[in-house]
């Protein structure tokens, strides 16, 4: 019988209280009718930002006129994706890029310091990022989607935001807040599955990982 293939969930609990990107929207989630009030059932109601928690950044995120998030064929966000965990690093350069085997493959995922900051509260500004000429590097690598495990791939307050420009304008899927703590780098395959938001310049997303 053939051994089952561990899955892995990769995205993080949305909770009240739950680490936030400075400035975005704050997230509630309440309950508005409940059993034990004698409601026949239990609600909730939900508010957050388009970018909270685990989530992918659509083109329109910083391109006026790029796709929504709605608009992205969804087979883009299945399939085969290599993990490598890249430890205590302060950024993502093309020279680290250079050293890891991204042969063949279109979905790349970057582990880092970064996944033991995700249960923080607290924002930490001072995360492991991806330099503007690793994100041209992908590019040229011709890589269809990147994911990574803090709240942005670009550096804290960095102007004119060229790491995300350079990805979204050559069409690269980006996928934040991945939570990569207790996974094993290697092949997989991923699931990723944002809300389908109707004109979204993002979306929070649900993202597993079965080993192939």
């Amino acid at each position: 019988m053939e051994e089952a293939r561990r899955i892995f969930d990769v995205s993080m609990t949305i909770h009240p209280g739950m680490l936030t990107w400075p400035g975005n929207p704050p997230l509630v989630l309440e309950r508005v009718k409940d059993i034990g009030k004698g409601d026949s059932s239990n609600v909730s109601f939900l508010q957050m930002g388009t970018h909270t928690a685990t989530h992918v950044d659509a083109p329109r995120h910083f391109l006026p006129q790029g796709a929504s998030v709605d608009a992205i064929d969804p087979a883009r966000f299945v399939g085969p994706a290599r993990l490598f965990q890249l430890g205590d690093i302060s950024s993502v350069t093309r020279d680290i890029l250079a050293d890891l085997d991204l042969q063949g493959i279109k979905r790349v995922l970057l582990g880092t310091r970064n996944s033991s900051l995700l249960d923080r509260p607290s924002f930490t500004s001072d995360f492991a990022f991806i330099s503007a000429d690793a994100a041209h590097y992908l590019v040229e690598l011709e890589i269809d989607l990147v994911g990574l495990d803090y709240l942005s791939v670009e550096e804290y307050q960095k102007e004119g935001r060229p790491t995300h420009h350079a990805l979204l304008e050559a069409g690269v899927i980006v996928i934040e807040g991945l939570d990569l703590d207790a996974v094993p780098p290697g092949e997989y395959e991923i699931i990723c599955l944002p809300l389908k938001l109707k004109g979204a310049d993002g979306a929070p997303a649900r993202v597993l990982l079965r080993e192939l």
